[in-house]
């Protein structure tokens, strides 16, 4: 969910989009979980899937429907990048129900400032790198149709639930463009968020931005003159683990700590989704060992001071 303040701060990045069909995504299910599978892993619920050969690994609770935190801006993202002759160079004006909305909720932020214009790319940086919700909702009043930002943002958590359905995560549901729930409605499964997961990262543009590890956008400000965004991925992951190449976090009261990963090594793709757990980068560096079969030495890649935290 990303309920904290702060500033935006340092990344590097680059990316654009593809449009991608929306196709019902199947992974094979497994009558009994596999015995033998990474120890120790302390999340609630997990699964772990090899793209390439099409593959469950491994799975615990994968079924069990949970809430999901701010890796629902994956599918904020998915839902901007399949729009039919998505326009990445559009111009989007900041409005201040962005900033209050973000002040009001206390979630995380991409530090977006009234009257400044980003490209929907820049946007989806903003998104998905500091976890921005005033990027998500700016995107969600971009992409929305109604007279009204209420309408607008409505009617966009509607197309993110039909391309849930779309890709046939049957046990998921949106009530929110960004995490942050007030109905209680917000939930997902191990499973169906790899479904997702492997959408995304067939998408070029969402591939590149998910996998930077922090980026510098400038844009112009209301005053005239240009100002710069630093933005840092809130995935410690990137930058820690070697082949690592996204997703997406999520931290709540409720969802407790989540993460949407992915690994490629020697030609293989790992994705993996944690949900739940109190030590969830701990959990998917013991995931995509066991997965590779090796074991990997890990500095943990530390945030700036004053980056956001999700």
């Amino acid at each position: 969910m990303g309920r904290t303040g702060g500033t935006a701060v340092r990344r590097w990045g680059a990316a654009v989009i593809a449009s991608t069909a929306a196709l019902s995504v199947a992974l094979p299910t497994s009558s009994a979980q596999a015995a033998d599978g990474p120890s120790g892993i302390s999340a609630k619920g997990a699964y772990l899937f090899d793209s390439g050969a099409n593959k469950q690994l491994w799975a615990k609770a994968a079924d069990t429907k949970r809430p999901m935190a701010s890796t629902t801006k994956l599918m904020t993202a998915v839902v901007v990048l399949d729009t039919r002759g998505v326009d990445l160079g559009k111009k989007v004006t900041v409005k201040q129900s962005y900033i209050d909305y973000v002040a009001r909720v206390g979630g995380s932020k991409a530090d977006l400032k009234k009257g400044d214009k980003l490209t929907v790319k820049q946007l989806l940086y903003g998104l998905m790198l500091p976890s921005g919700c005033d990027a998500a909702m700016a995107l969600a009043d971009t992409f929305g149709t109604g007279d009204t930002t209420a309408k607008r943002t409505k009617s966009f958590i509607g197309k993110m639930n039909k391309k849930a359905a779309a890709l046939g995560m049957a046990k998921t549901h949106y009530d929110t463009f960004d995490g942050i729930s007030d109905g209680g409605q917000n939930y997902t499964t191990p499973r169906d968020l790899t479904k997702l997961a492997r959408h995304a990262l067939g998408n070029s543009t969402l591939a590149t931005v998910v996998k930077s590890v922090d980026t510098i956008q400038k844009a112009p400000a209301a005053n005239g003159r240009t100002r710069t965004y630093y933005w840092n991925n809130t995935n410690r992951l990137l930058g820690s683990y070697s082949g690592a190449i996204g997703v997406k976090t999520g931290t709540g009261t409720a969802p407790g700590r989540c993460l949407v990963f992915a690994a490629k090594r020697g030609g293989r793709t790992i994705v993996g989704v944690i949900l739940n757990a109190p030590k969830r980068y701990p959990d998917a560096k013991k995931m995509l060992d066991w997965a590779f079969n090796t074991r990997t030495t890990v500095k943990w890649r530390q945030l700036p001071e004053g980056a956001q935290q999700d």
